[in-house]
């Protein structure tokens, strides 16, 4: 038997958004599963908006909402608009809320001239668009997002995300994110929580995260010539060295005076201070390379 969530506890704020954040096969969707409702934990609690999820008392379904990237919620032979008549029939809208929410959908999400289209001839990004807003239209209090850009372009992840910060601006709801894409969960979180083969490993601000796991920040430079290799080592640990492109690692507590040694004895062209990349991080954490 696999246990694929053990002992998971975190509480989460009305208005919050919090990034979950796991390897495949980390428990992310399962938790969001139990929290849901769909699965009913074989032992512990969870309570949401007071109530206890596998119940699936009605006030409780109609104050939440569950949109996963790789499930189709549209029919898929009809126009999104059709839909989102099942739902407002499903969760018994009053046609004035239904026509606002809509109405306010509609334009954060620039689905105009979907709405008429079958949903089997709209691209990825518009036929999720198209899910976020049916799976919004019976206004939850509580967003359980699993992977909701997956797949998607560049242009479309950043419309979703953008969305996302709006609705939960605001409608002060809570969001929990998953997602691979760590440009989602920069830009739409501070609280993240982070799990492996089913345990919590960290609950807390991603900036701290940052720095607990990542003691160093990155020296990007572009020398005006070539020098020696071992100048570059004299000043950190080389990550990367392409002609006249270099990127050292060096302590965090000692950026400022690395970065001032090497303005003062290398060519320099120019130089930027930087953050490693969150996806390392999390990479690393994941890895057991750095603990938290």
């Amino acid at each position: 038997m696999v246990q694929a969530v053990k002992g998971v506890s975190f509480h989460i704020e009305q208005g919050e958004i919090v990034g979950f954040l796991g390897p495949n096969g980390a428990g992310k969707t399962t938790t969001l599963k139990c929290l849901s409702g769909l699965l009913h934990p074989t032992s512990g609690t969870s309570r949401v908006l007071g109530f206890t999820p596998y119940k699936r008392e009605k006030e409780f379904l109609r104050q939440i909402t569950f949109v996963m990237g790789q499930r189709n919620q549209l029919l898929w032979d009809l126009p999104a608009m059709e839909t989102f008549l099942v739902n407002k029939a499903i969760y018994d809208i009053p046609e004035k809320q239904f026509k606002r929410t809509l109405d306010e959908l509609v334009t954060l999400l620039h689905l105009e001239p979907l709405l008429g289209r079958q949903v089997r001839r709209l691209s990825l990004g518009e036929r999720m668009k198209c899910e976020i807003a049916g799976a919004l239209l019976h206004q939850p209090q509580v967003l359980f997002l699993d992977e909701p850009t997956i797949g998607l372009d560049v242009t479309a992840q950043a419309t979703i995300r953008s969305f996302i910060q709006s609705y939960n601006r605001d409608h002060s709801v809570i969001v929990l994110l998953t997602s691979h894409y760590m440009a989602d969960i920069t830009a739409l979180t501070q609280r993240v929580l982070v799990i492996e083969h089913g345990t919590l490993m960290y609950d807390g601000d991603l900036q701290e995260l940052v720095t607990q796991t990542a003691p160093y920040k990155l020296l990007r430079l572009t020398l005006e010539r070539y020098v020696d290799k071992s100048e570059l080592l004299s000043i950190g640990e080389l990550e990367k060295l392409d002609g006249l492109e270099a990127i050292i690692r060096v302590q965090r507590q000692n950026t400022a005076q690395m970065a001032a040694q090497v303005l003062e004895h290398l060519p320099v062209a120019d130089i930027m201070i930087e953050e490693p990349p969150i996806e390392q991080i999390i990479r690393d954490v994941f890895h057991g390379e750095n603990h938290v």
